[in-house]
């Protein structure tokens, strides 16, 4: 009974630590450009690292708010005394100085307290919540192009709103479905595919995107026309966390609370299946209840209604059903097991 007891609080503490990780993720703003002069290098050098927070300040705003919502409260305007508020740490990735001249390439980690709480006291919703990671699958007309398109895509995105890994098998296509791409996407850890449909040519290219999951593909969306490859990825990026921003975005109203068996079949099944209602940003107040080796009993409660928590824990890999008759709560088990299983 005691190594039972001690078990479960273990696992109910190393719930958090996936969401921490995310939460470091989603606040660090990298690859900030700057050039700035001053009198000595030591004040351009100052100069700099405000620019730098004010830069990082606003793009996190913009990152996890819908434009809609900032417009409805007259704007999110972050000055340079706003920005010393919320930066937590600046970080050199490049930089070079002399005569009074400081340029780099700086990133910022901003505090995750402080900006919630500007947020909150704006009335502005927002998600800083990451998605499910997604294996990022390149497609287009030849393989030339696509191999081009898989470098503009980069190896990952890790701080997306949506982060993805990008497949390195050339042997999808746009009608690939879950059977094809679940086997790369488990050796990264990926829950979900996306395939990334490349069109057009230098100077007008439209990326069209599929989300591909063990309940089948479904379209998210084609982005607005971008004259390069670079800025194709950028918009594929821009429009899956868009579209992860207005799935996810909890504006108030009742939560419903629920017990939940959870059925696994080993240790990295279950940290799936924790993991998917630890980083859910439509679940607060998980618990666990009880566990055994191959199940567990839980508690949580969840915004909205349930199929868009069915949906959103189905993006993750994991499979939400009612209990059997006779019994209450529901039943989560992972929908990657089932699927590979004969």
């Amino acid at each position: 009974m005691i190594r039972l007891l001690l078990a479960s609080v273990f696992l109910a503490c190393m719930a958090s630590l996936p969401a921490m990780a995310d939460t470091r993720d989603v606040y660090t703003v990298r690859n900030i450009e700057v050039d700035e002069q001053a009198a000595s290098v030591i004040e351009a050098r100052n100069a700099a690292m405000s620019v730098a927070r004010q830069k990082a300040a606003r793009r996190l705003l913009d990152k996890i708010t819908l434009a809609s919502d900032r417009a409805a409260v007259g704007g999110l305007p972050v000055d340079y005394a706003l920005a010393e508020r919320l930066a937590a740490a600046v970080d050199v990735q490049e930089e070079n100085a002399g005569a009074g001249r400081y340029r780099g390439v700086l990133s910022v980690v901003l505090n995750p307290l402080m900006v919630r709480a500007h947020l909150d006291q704006k009335g502005v919703p927002y998600v800083d919540t990451q998605g499910p990671l997604s294996l990022m699958v390149p497609l287009a007309a030849d393989y030339q192009a696509q191999e081009a398109w898989r470098a503009a895509l980069g190896p990952r995105n890790s701080t997306a709103l949506t982060p993805y890994v990008t497949a390195t098998d050339p042997g999808y296509s746009n009608y690939s479905d879950w059977s094809q791409v679940s086997t790369e996407a488990a050796t990264v850890n990926a829950r979900r595919g996306v395939l990334a449909e490349l069109a057009g040519s230098e100077g007008a290219y439209r990326v069209t995107l599929s989300t591909v999951t063990a309940a089948g593909t479904e379209l998210v969306g084609t982005t607005n026309s971008v004259p390069t490859l670079a800025d194709a990825a950028a918009a594929a990026s821009a429009l899956m966390d868009e579209n992860w921003k207005q799935l996810s975005i909890i504006r108030g109203g009742a939560r419903t609370t629920t017990s939940a068996s959870v059925r696994y079949t080993s240790l990295a099944e279950w940290n799936t299946l924790r993991g998917a209602l630890a980083r859910s940003p439509l679940v607060s107040d998980f618990k666990i209840t009880a566990i055994a080796r191959d199940g567990a009993l839980v508690t949580f409660a969840y915004a909205g209604d349930e199929p868009r928590l069915q949906n959103d824990l189905l993006q993750r890999g994991v499979s939400l059903a009612a209990a059997p008759d006779g019994e209450d709560g529901l039943v989560l088990s992972s929908a990657v097991s089932a699927t590979a299983r004969p």
